[in-house]
């Protein structure tokens, strides 16, 4: 199923994708990503139910999508996890996965604005598969680590380098709002055959600049399982992306930064498209702006 959170007659609602349409999930299952997930096998067995019934439908176009976790409880990134990229850096492969985390504020979702804040003209974008964990788990094995992930989407990871190298933790340059485009929607685990055979494109306006293959990770979805799970526990909704091929901005040359004007658009092969265009920070957003 390709789940999905969403606005309706300014309500939030969860559902599955069905072509074009909709199929709302019913009043007996929860109304946010998060405790559905929670819910388990019965949740997702409900509403594959409805699905079968051809009961409600709503047209997709007549939505506000929002991203599938609106607000995880952890979004983790791993940095260096993909060997042409580590060649473009000039960096070591790191003998370990290297983790960071950008703060849950950053979400947005499918066709909202990225924006360009006004203290940094470095503004990059990293297209990324994440996986969202499906069960409460610690101490997972390599083996039985695709047991506990719910599924998969694209995570646009846009990056302020300037300000990501002020820090060894990256943190704040990796959490700026607006810079965690998430989505469109959540594709469960079951329909993604092999999640590290997959393809992964970005294009900045027309003009593609990454083009590569989830199987190029240095470190799979699972291994990051089973190392984080060493350390802490993961819970239903977390967000884990998994890192980005060759091609972003800061190693072309020029540079190429995100500007007004342009559209960030990620595809990975057997999930959709996830699209965001890039604006000036509006003034609203200021600190000290009134309104």
């Amino acid at each position: 199923m390709k789940l999905l959170s969403y606005k309706y007659n300014g309500q939030v609602h969860i559902g599955a994708l069905v072509g074009a349409q909709i199929v709302p999930a019913g009043a007996d299952l929860p109304g946010n990503m998060l405790d559905f997930l929670a819910a388990g096998e019965s949740a997702k067995l409900a509403l594959q139910k409805q699905i079968a019934a051809d009961g409600e439908r709503i047209a997709l176009s007549d939505v506000q999508l929002l991203a599938p976790i609106p607000r995880p409880g952890k979004l983790l990134g791993v940095g260096l996890n993909y060997a042409d990229h580590i060649g473009e850096t000039g960096l070591e492969k790191p003998e370990y996965p290297t983790f960071f985390t950008k703060q849950s504020t950053c979400v947005i979702a499918d066709g909202d604005a990225i924006h360009l804040p006004p203290v940094s003209d470095k503004v990059d974008y990293e297209g990324e598969l994440a996986f969202v964990i499906g069960k409460r788990c610690k101490h997972v094995s390599v083996e039985q680590a695709h047991e506990v992930i719910a599924g998969y989407t694209i995570c646009n990871d846009v990056t302020v380098r300037d300000w990501q190298q002020r820090t060894p933790t990256w943190t704040l340059g990796k959490s700026f709002d607006t810079h965690g485009p998430l989505g469109p929607w959540l594709v469960t685990a079951d329909e993604i055959v092999d999640p590290h055979n997959l393809s992964l494109k970005t294009w900045v306006g027309d003009e593609l600049r990454q083009n590569g293959n989830t199987g190029d990770m240095i470190f799979n979805c699972y291994e990051l399982i089973a190392y984080l799970t060493q350390v802490m526990t993961l819970e239903p909704g977390d967000v884990i992306s998994t890192g980005t091929p060759a091609g972003v901005g800061v190693k072309m040359k020029p540079r190429g930064y995100l500007k007004p004007g342009q559209t960030v658009r990620i595809e990975i092969e057997g999930i959709g498209t996830l699209s965001n265009p890039v604006i000036a920070e509006p003034e609203h957003f200021l600190v000290g702006a009134s309104g």
